[in-house]
């Protein structure tokens, strides 16, 4: 089956802005949002800011990802009104809140646990990024020590990972005494293809390695934030990246899936500059495409059974369960579907895999049809994953072509 280039705005990869309208190709959007905004005491939410957001991103087809945050430098404080008798931690003109007095900690426990109880699964949702702790919700307050102990640290983490079974969490990066080591935790690099590829040991993927994490994203994802600095010159050629930090090299060692790009989507690119942006979007996360498939002979009292290899031309997996469904589309139009137990997950950049069916009682008349393969969103807005072959939509729109058959009497 013939290769061709899956689309730039694939799901839960590529390039994505600030919540917000663009045109440039992408299937996501990020927001920071204060926790003042949704907690009104320490057992009390008005979710209705937040589930206005994810409605807003949803309609535009896109799911989001987002942070919560307590001290957003420059910006008014993201501090509960019941907590704002609690002292801050000052010097100068900079300030944070103290993550270590007992009603705050009370307070950021119980907000993790009820987003959890709400969002965990929803298919708005991409990932949500731990924050809440430091600057930008980032967990740390450099150049100050004014982060939580490391106790408390762990605890975020662990109320995180029993709030959020299904969704994936994301963090900026491995800290010495904290373990986030943990089975739906990726990161985050925030200053991708400037910090990223070392040699200097505090750099994102020397640190990953340094944690024992080099292989991380063969279960969890990379993603990050292109730095600001280097986003609006960063695919001129030559590049502006730092020597060492270009882009391809940094989506290669890291497997990064997805990035935030907000400086791509705000400029006028040329036609030029426009064509090697959606390459390099295309280039982060997974590439899924069907080289062949084996059809054993169908007739109407027997079974639909066959073969078909998947390979990941892409750097990373897809990293949600998403159903991955067979159809069979008649000469009139209509459709029968069925659920397979195939796992996305499993389909790897490192060796193609083979996966199975066989439909038993298919119940199809004698006469030609059409073997069609497709992954739907599980949020019904949301763009269905597209493979990378030339009869993707070919016959009906989301769905992969694979073939035509006979069914025999």
């Amino acid at each position: 089956m013939v290769y061709a280039a899956a689309p730039a705005d694939n799901p839960l990869k590529g390039f994505f802005p600030y919540q917000g309208t663009y045109t440039f190709p992408h299937s996501q959007e990020w927001f920071h949002m204060r926790l003042s905004e949704v907690q009104t005491d320490y057992n009390t939410f008005n979710w209705e800011p937040l589930d206005k957001r994810l409605t807003e991103i949803a309609g535009r087809g896109h799911q989001a990802r987002f942070s919560a945050y307590l001290d957003y430098p420059g910006q008014p404080t993201g501090v509960p009104t019941f907590l704002s008798q609690i002292p801050r931690q000052i010097s100068g003109s900079d300030s944070a809140a103290d993550y270590n007095h007992p009603d705050m900690q009370r307070a950021l426990l119980n907000y993790i646990a009820a987003l959890g109880a709400r969002y965990d699964g929803d298919p708005r949702v991409a990932s949500i990024t731990m924050g809440l702790l430091g600057f930008w919700g980032e967990w740390h307050t450099y150049p100050y020590s004014w982060m939580p102990s490391d106790a408390f640290q762990n605890q975020v983490a662990d109320t995180y990972a029993r709030a959020f079974p299904r969704t994936l969490l994301m963090a900026r990066e491995p800290k010495p005494n904290i373990n986030l080591d943990r089975p739906r935790l990726g990161f985050d690099d925030g200053s991708f293809a400037y910090d990223t590829n070392g040699p200097t040991s505090w750099h994102f993927w020397p640190k990953l390695k340094a944690a024992g994490l080099g292989e991380l994203w063969r279960t969890r994802p990379i993603g990050g934030e292109i730095f600001p600095d280097v986003q609006g010159c960063l695919l001129d050629i030559p590049t502006c990246a730092p020597a060492g930090q270009e882009f391809g090299l940094a989506v290669t060692n890291t497997h990064a899936s997805w990035m935030l790009y907000h400086g791509i989507f705000t400029s006028a690119l040329t036609a030029d500059k426009r064509a090697r942006a959606i390459e390099a979007a295309r280039s982060l996360g997974y590439t899924l495409h069907i080289p062949s498939l084996t059809l054993d002979p169908v007739q109407t009292s027997g079974a639909l059974r066959g073969t078909l290899t998947v390979e990941n031309r892409g750097v990373a997996p897809f990293y949600y369960p998403w159903p991955v469904k067979l159809g069979v589309l008649d000469g009139q139009g209509n459709l029968r579907t069925w659920s397979m137990t195939w796992d996305l997950r499993t389909a790897l950049p490192s060796a193609p895999t083979t996966w199975s069916f066989d439909v038993a009682g298919h119940g199809l008349a004698a006469g030609s049809y059409t073997l069609l393969m497709g992954v739907p969103n599980p949020m019904a807005s949301g763009r269905p994953l597209r493979f990378a072959n030339s009869a993707q939509d070919q016959n009906l729109d989301g769905w992969l072509s694979l073939g035509g058959f006979v069914v025999r009497p």
